[in-house]
């Protein structure tokens, strides 16, 4: 058994923490939908290399999946006005919609589209190989550092917007910079974990240390470590019951979550007798 789980494992273990991280972060801008935009735009860019029988592990295929996520940066981050007729959730909701529809297009040309389909959503990560954990851990160390050095600029855009447009900041800017970076995770991840699965990551954890805690320092340790067990859970689940392993880690997630927001409500009812 563990010759087969010791690395998804350690997938489990050394990869979520960058996506809680930016999970808050996308919570907080109230744009829900962007990951999973973002990591259709990186199934789109795969799909492309498969019609032209591009390995998936080759540089080749993960630099054209990066450039999709790059146009849906510059896309995200030019619609992300201060004051808009149309809300940026509309535009996300449309790009993931039109990517979708494309990547089955082209699929449909593909051989082996049914089961890239079904990789693009729920991916296998029974399936990772060591080079996949640290290629991926790698990338998300180089994420981290650069959101570190630059974390008051991305914070204050993302929890006080309108400050930085008081301080005569280049918004658009930012953002770019910060979508640009996240699609460098997402790509990465994507051929991994698939669609579903990097959406869960990225906002189950972030949404549950949100419920539980007011500061981002323990919102971050809430959702680390919810990502820690719900992963590592649903992988068991996975091997023990024969199930899909990304459609079982949702599941599971999905059970964290109800359990968290009944804690989240206990907790705000009682505050609420207490200051009565």
């Amino acid at each position: 058994m563990w010759e087969v789980m010791f690395w998804p494992i350690v997938a489990c273990v050394l990869l979520p923490w960058l996506l809680v991280y930016l999970g808050i972060h996308v919570v907080q801008r109230g744009i829900i939908f962007i990951d999973i935009a973002m990591a259709q735009m990186a199934s789109l860019g795969i799909c492309v290399a498969v019609l032209f029988r591009l390995d998936s592990e080759r540089p080749a295929t993960f630099a054209i999946a990066l450039a999709f996520t790059l146009v849906g940066s510059a896309i995200f981050s030019f619609t992300g006005k201060r004051e808009s007729k149309v809300p940026q959730e509309a535009v996300i909701g449309i790009a993931y919609v039109v990517a979708a529809a494309a990547a089955v297009l082209l699929l449909s040309r593909a051989a082996e589209g049914d089961e890239e389909i079904k990789n693009m959503l729920v991916g296998n990560i029974l399936l990772v190989t060591p080079g996949d954990v640290w290629k991926c851990f790698g990338l998300f160390i180089l994420v981290g550092v650069f959101h570190f050095a630059f974390r008051k600029r991305f914070l204050v855009v993302s929890f006080d917007r309108e400050a930085a447009y008081r301080q005569g900041w280049s918004v658009r800017f930012w953002d770019f910079l910060f979508y640009a970076s996240f699609g460098v995770v997402v790509t990465s991840f994507v051929r991994i974990a698939g669609v579903l699965l990097i959406f869960t990551y990225l906002i189950v954890p972030a949404v549950c240390g949100i419920s539980l805690a007011a500061s981002l320092r323990n919102r971050l340790l809430i959702g680390w470590l919810l990502s820690l067990l719900g992963g590592i859970a649903g992988l068991f689940l996975s091997f023990y019951s024969d199930l899909p392993s990304g459609a079982a880690i949702v599941c599971v997630f999905g059970a964290v979550l109800i359990l968290a927001s009944i804690v989240g409500a206990i907790r705000t009812r009682q505050s609420r007798v207490a200051t009565r």
